[in-house]
Formats: structure tokens, C-alpha cells, sequence
């Protein structure tokens, strides 16, 4: 079984690196490329290709100018501990036993537009650039174009190690496109999260993304393999409801 995840916009490059062992990105080639893409924008291309403040856009003209290979861990942070946000506060990555981290290596992969695909300790340096950014290159006008079916094949690759051929999709539909389901030989089951409010039971993004990661937590916590004892999950209030999940689609509600 296999967890998809997606990256984060917010990062922290400070925290003390509490894992001695760290891998290179699959794709760091691509990424150095894309980089060298992006240092060629001015200011103003760059602030209007990602919508994104002058400061913002300041920022991030100066992580590209200072991205380099070779990554180490003087330079570099491994992925999982480096992305925070909404999803990322529901992993509790910062009591992780080696054990959990072996655990997450082997079966979590996160998507993110610089890298393509990541492993939980695999180094990056800080960036911004979103899956879904029109970035136009010599291999397409987007992301989605210069990624092509690589992830594809990656996650391909992967599940066939893994055997059973189950993925499980905690990543939004921006980057989950980028994974090609269609292609992909796999059954993907897609964990969605609803509040119960005004008699219904509706989607809350804040609480949806935070609760992707509490799901991630509980299968790297509890070591889970198979995917249907998903099904018992049962963190801060949530529960399986059967009634509103489908074959490909488990709805947890909670209220």
C-alpha cells in the first residue's frame, strides 16, 4: 500500500535534523533544469506566474539563486521534515522512532512540482512552486507537460515492488493529476473528510487537509499494509461512514 501526499507551500529549513539518514530525489536532474528556467524570469515574471506578493516573489528569487547541487545536509532538509502546513500539522513527524521513518520511506511518496516525486527522506532545498504553475519549457506550457508520465511510471514502478496495488490518494486533485490515474496500475482509494453542519455533512477545506494527514499519521504510526483496516480509523471524532463512501471513495464524517 502506498500514500500519496502533497507538498506544501510553507517550509522550515530550521529545525534540528533528527534523522542521520537521507536520500537524493529521484528527479533532481528536472529539478536543477527547472531552476535554471526559473533564474532566467525577471521579478516581475516571476511574481506573475505564481500570483504571489512582491515580498513573496523577493523570497523566492533568492532561494532559486541559491539553489545548488551537490544537496547535503548542510544545504538541505529531508522532505518530510522540511514541508509544513495544513496537512503536514496532523503528521507528528517530530516523535517519529526510526522505525516510523523506515516505515515512511518505504511507503509514502510526495508529490510536489520542483521535484516530481519525493520519499520522506529525501533532501530538498527551499522553493516555491506549485504543481498547477503554467511554467512554460521546452518540454510543454505547464508542470503537467514537463512531468509527462514520469511520476507516472515512478508510482508505476513502485507499486509493482510494493504488490499489493493500492494507492492511497491524500493529495489534492491539483497534484494528483499529475500522477495520471487513468495510466496508473493501481486501485486508487481516495479518503474524503466531512464536518457535520446545518443537517448535512459537508466538505471544510482547513479541517480536510489537516485530516489527510492525521490518516497519513495513523498508517505510519500503526504500520498499516492493508488498506481496508483504513476503515477503522477514528482520530479526533472522525469515523467511516458507509453510507455516503463508494467503492473508490471512503467518506469519514465526525459532528
Amino acid at each position: 500500500m502506498i500514500i500519496l501526499i502533497n507538498s506544501s507551500k510553507t517550509l522550515d529549513f530550521q529545525q534540528t535534523l533528527r534523522v542521520s539518514e537521507h536520500t537524493i530525489p529521484e528527479f533532481i536532474d528536472d529539478a536543477e533544469f527547472l531552476v535554471g528556467e526559473l533564474r532566467a524570469l525577471s521579478e516581475a515574471q516571476i511574481s506573475k506566474l505564481m500570483g504571489v506578493s512582491a515580498q513573496l516573489t523577493k523570497l523566492n528569487v533568492e532561494r532559486y539563486q541559491k539553489w545548488k547541487t551537490p544537496f547535503t545536509v548542510s544545504n538541505a532538509r529531508p522532505s518530510l521534515l522540511a514541508f509544513k502546513g495544513d496537512v503536514y500539522s496532523g503528521i507528528d513527524v517530530e516523535n517519529y522512532s526510526n522505525q516510523e521513518f523506515n516505515f515512511a520511506q518505504k511507503h509514502l511518496r510526495i508529490l510536489a512540482g520542483l521535484y516530481g516525486i519525493l520519499r520522506p527522506l529525501d533532501l530538498i532545498q527551499p522553493y516555491r512552486l506549485e504543481m498547477a504553475t503554467k511554467l512554460s519549457t521546452s518540454k510543454g506550457k505547464d508542470l503537467y507537460q514537463f512531468w509527462g508520465t514520469r511520476i507516472n511510471e515512478s508510482l508505476k514502478e513502485l507499486t509493482k515492488q510494493e504488490k499489493s496495488g493500492i494507492l492511497i490518494n491524500l493529495c489534492s486533485l491539483e497534484y494528483l493529476k499529475s500522477v495520471r490515474p487513468k495510466l496508473l496500475d493501481a486501485a486508487i482509494i481516495t479518503p474524503v473528510f466531512k464536518e457535520h453542519k446545518d443537517g448535512s455533512y459537508r466538505t471544510v477545506a482547513v479541517y480536510a487537509k489537516k485530516a489527510r494527514g492525521l490518516m497519513c499519521n495513523y498508517i505510519i504510526q500503526n504500520r498499516i499494509k492493508d488498506h481496508k483496516a483504513l476503515k477503522d480509523f477514528n482520530v479526533q471524532g472522525y469515523q467511516f461512514n458507509k453510507k455516503l463512501s463508494g467503492d473508490r471513495q471512503w467518506v469519514f464524517t465526525r459532528g
